[in-house]
């Protein structure tokens, strides 16, 4: 049986509606898990203008970030970018990093985790603006 696009639209705003109570809130902004399997979860990040996540580390995993919404600054081991929306970066396990949003408007990336070991847990903050390292 076929649906309309209009029917699928219908189903999937319920599903959408669960994510904002789903949202962690940190500090900075917020995230939600968007999927997760054996190995790998994706989220969406939310950074409130002006802020930054702590300069961290994960032993376990590593992250590729997408930018959809905004402007991102992004350190990746010595290496500083900007990236705007439909442009990527990878961060490799084991290597220090940091999401910052410079500009007006909150930054939306989605975040694919690929490891061993996802957990929250796995984190090492070298530079922390909110008293976390």
């Amino acid at each position: 049986m076929l649906q309309s696009v209009r029917d699928m639209n219908d189903a999937a705003i319920p599903a959408l509606e669960l994510l904002p109570s789903q949202a962690e809130t940190r500090p900075w902004g917020s995230f939600c898990v968007l999927d997760e399997g054996p190995m790998y979860k994706i989220k969406r990040i939310e950074v409130k203008p002006g802020h930054r996540l702590s300069l961290q580390m994960h032993y376990h995993r590593s992250e590729h970030w997408i930018v959809v919404r905004g402007t991102a600054r992004v350190t990746r081991g010595e290496e500083v970018m900007l990236l705007n929306s439909n442009e990527s970066t990878y961060i490799p396990p084991c290597t220090k990093h940091r999401l910052e949003n410079p500009g007006t408007i909150p930054l939306v990336i989605i975040e694919v985790q690929n490891g061993e070991y996802l957990g929250e847990d796995d984190i090492v903050r070298f530079e922390d603006d909110y008293a976390r390292a």
